[in-house]
């Protein structure tokens, strides 16, 4: 499978995520509606039992004919083993029989999915004892690019043992520090505080000095991820992008509120939505401002003449366009835009 193929019959599985998961109310009714089209979309025959084995029975040790809800074999050999849960369900892995099943056989990986979310599992810390965490999670929903690129190795004509397997320790442990560091931004714990507090302040850690550094510390660690992504999509665009230095101070691209704050999606949503008009306005009219509910991209920094309004919410994401059907538009990831080039453009040429 070309990697292009891939990547279309993958955003096809998010948009069916994202308009079933609410009517969804059974295990079954996710296998068969998500789960099941999920790994067809990975090239494999789901309907061959031969190659994806509906009820796969691991016995493990007393206990005979237990089931796994599938499991996936490659040239006549076991592979995977997968446990299904309906969509609605959380994964919780302490209870998860593929712990049981993953020793009794020679398989080197095991997928626990709701239809959503799925975890990936290895046997990293002691062979053939399967990992208490996923070496990769991925959450549909909220499809990442680097995600893609490793789903893309769990597809049937590229899967390679060997290959996964030596890059999964990395994998989970770069997976583990983002998790950490998403964590302390959000609320940063005592000891981290205290940590960088031994690093940048000279008075005395009390325990209010400790409660008044915290909220400093998730505003550093947001402004300098926000910086990062401006400088890269700055130099990618040869264009600046203005960003507030400071959260209170009011800027022309965003309303006067201290509730509002610019995301790295948005940032790149107004990159993309830029490259898509390199060719038909000069970037410098194009501009940005930022609301509670929605992001706007503007033409000559005028609000009359918004070209978009982009949405990121927990159900989905999707534009809406400043036409005269205010064409609404789902998407993915922001780079998704580029397929509604032709209809983002064609706004902007009624307005110039």
């Amino acid at each position: 499978m070309e990697k292009d193929q891939f990547i279309s019959n993958l955003k096809n599985i998010t948009k069916r995520v994202m308009q079933l998961k609410d009517t969804l109310k059974t295990e079954e009714a996710t296998k068969t509606s998500l789960i099941m089209p999920f790994f067809q979309a990975l090239g494999y025959d789901v309907f061959n039992p031969m190659e994806f084995v509906p009820e796969f029975i691991a016995d493990f040790g007393i206990k005979k004919g237990e089931k796994v809800d599938y499991a996936i074999v490659i040239n006549e050999k076991l592979q995977m083993l997968i446990e299904a849960k309906g969509v609605n369900e959380l994964l919780t892995k302490h209870d998860s029989q593929l712990f049981r099943y993953f020793g009794t056989t020679d398989v080197k990986f095991s997928i626990l999915t709701n239809g959503e979310i799925y975890e990936f599992f290895t046997d990293l810390e002691k062979p053939n004892k399967m990992d208490a965490t996923p070496f990769l999670t991925v959450n549909l929903s909220k499809l990442r690019e680097a995600q893609i690129n490793e789903l893309f190795k769990f597809t049937k004509d590229n899967f390679d043992v060997e290959k996964i397997t030596s890059t999964a320790s990395e994998l989970k442990y770069v997976n583990q520090v983002k998790e950490y560091i998403d964590k302390e931004q959000q609320k940063p714990s005592v000891d981290f505080t205290k940590y960088i507090m031994g690093k940048v302040y000279e008075g005395r850690k009390t325990e209010n000095a400790i409660d008044e550094f915290k909220p400093i510390i998730s505003k550093a660690i947001a402004q300098f991820i926000t910086e990062k992504v401006n400088d890269k999509l700055s130099s990618a665009l040869n264009t600046s992008v203005t960003l507030k230095d400071d959260p209170d101070t009011e800027n022309k691209q965003k309303s006067n509120s201290d509730n509002i704050e610019t995301t790295p999606e948005e940032i790149e949503a107004y990159a993309t939505v830029k490259i898509i008009l390199k060719d038909v306005v000069e970037p410098t009219r194009l501009t940005y401002r930022d609301n509670l509910s929605y992001f706007n991209v503007l033409l000559d920094d005028n609000i009359r003449k918004w070209i978009l309004r982009v949405f990121f919410t927990n159900a989905h994401n999707f534009i809406v366009l400043n036409n005269k059907t205010n064409t609404k538009l789902d998407f993915s990831v922001p780079t998704d835009l580029v397929q509604y080039a032709e209809q983002i453009t064609n706004v902007v040429k009624e307005k110039l």
